[in-house]
């Protein structure tokens, strides 16, 4: 497990999983329904990216996001 604690650690994990499935950022683009300037800037620690397409790379590239340390809603 990845601990993401800034926008830019988020970023890294992203370009690190995208080459390590061998992906380019057009091709993660496609596949996450996003365009390539948004992965450019996820991969540059942007902080102000819409939640909605993070989530839709983390799942392209086979991740989820996960909270820890909340109360858990009943």
């Amino acid at each position: 497990m990845t601990v993401i604690d800034t926008p830019a650690t988020l970023g890294q994990a992203a370009r690190s999983a995208r080459k390590q499935l061998g992906l380019t950022q057009p091709q993660l683009a496609l596949a996450a329904g996003v365009g390539v300037r948004f992965i450019v800037e996820l991969e540059a620690g942007k902080p102000t990216l819409r939640l909605e397409n993070v989530l839709r790379v983390l799942h392209a590239l086979g991740g989820r996001l996960s909270i820890d340390g909340l109360p858990s809603h009943a």
